[in-house]
C-alpha cells in the first residue's frame, strides 16, 4: 500500500487529489497540508511514501518544504513529486536539486498521475527525457552556472562519467545504449553503478549531479 500526502493551498485541488487517491487500489491517503510548513510537519508525522507538493504557496513554499523533507534523514524513504502550473517553472530545477523525484503539470490526466505515484514510490524518477532537456535548458538560460564537481566524481570510471553526462542531457537508457553502441542492459548497469557511487536517490538527482559537475554542455 502506497501512502500519499497531498500538499496544496487550494482546498478544491486537495479534495480532487484526495478523491483520486482514495478511490485507487493500492494507494492510501496519508493526510494533507495547505502550506509548506504544515507539509513538513505532516511528513514527519505520517511518513508518507509519496508527497504531491504544490510549489507556489504562501509562507513556506513547496521548494523550501521539499528541501526540508529531503534533508531529514528520518524521511529518506519519502519521495516528492512537485506539482506545477507551468511546465518551465523557474523553481523546478531547484526543487529537483533539493530532492524532488520529478514534477508534473497540474493538468496531468488522472491515470498519468496515478502511474507517476507508483513509479516514484518504486524509486524511479519522474523525468522523461524531453522534460529533462527542457528543464535544464530553461535553468541554464536563467542562471549563471557555477561548476561544482560532486565529491565522489573521481570514483566514476570514464565510461560512467560519460553515461552520467548523457543522463544529464535527458537521454533515456535506450538512447544512451544507441549513442554508445552498447546494449540497453549495459547502459542500465552503468547508470545504476553511477547512482550507487554518487549516492543519488534516483535518476532525477543524477541529472542534477551531472549538471552541477559540468558533465553536460
Amino acid at each position: 500500500m502506497i501512502s500519499v500526502l497531498i500538499v496544496d493551498d487550494q482546498d478544491l485541488v486537495r479534495l480532487g487529489l484526495r478523491t483520486l487517491v482514495e478511490n485507487e487500489d493500492g494507494l492510501r491517503f496519508a493526510g494533507e497540508a495547505g502550506d509548506g510548513l504544515a507539509a513538513v510537519a505532516a511528513a514527519k508525522e505520517h511518513r508518507p511514501d509519496v508527497v504531491l507538493m504544490d510549489i507556489r504557496m504562501p509562507g513556506v513554499d513547496g521548494l523550501e518544504a521539499t528541501r526540508r523533507i529531503g534533508a531529514d534523514p528520518e524521511l529518506a524513504d519519502t519521495r516528492v513529486i512537485v506539482l506545477t502550473t507551468f511546465e518551465l517553472d523557474e523553481y523546478v530545477f531547484d526543487a529537483l536539486r533539493h530532492g524532488a523525484s520529478g514534477f508534473l503539470l497540474k493538468d496531468t490526466k488522472p491515470a498519468e498521475l496515478l502511474r507517476a505515484i507508483r513509479l516514484v514510490a518504486d524509486g524511479e524518477a519522474l523525468l522523461s527525457p524531453s522534460v529533462t532537456r527542457r528543464v535544464v535548458r530553461e535553468f541554464a538560460t536563467r542562471s549563471v552556472r557555477t561548476v561544482k564537481p560532486h565529491p565522489r566524481l573521481d570514483s566514476l570510471t570514464d565510461r560512467e562519467r560519460e553515461v552520467v553526462g548523457l543522463v544529464g542531457e535527458g537521454l533515456s537508457n535506450d538512447e544512451i545504449a544507441e549513442r554508445l553502441v552498447v546494449s540497453p542492459a549495459t547502459a542500465r548497469t552503468h547508470v545504476s553503478r553511477a547512482m550507487t557511487k554518487l549516492a543519488a536517490r534516483d535518476r532525477a538527482q543524477l541529472v542534477v549531479f551531472a549538471y552541477q559537475s559540468g558533465l553536460t554542455s
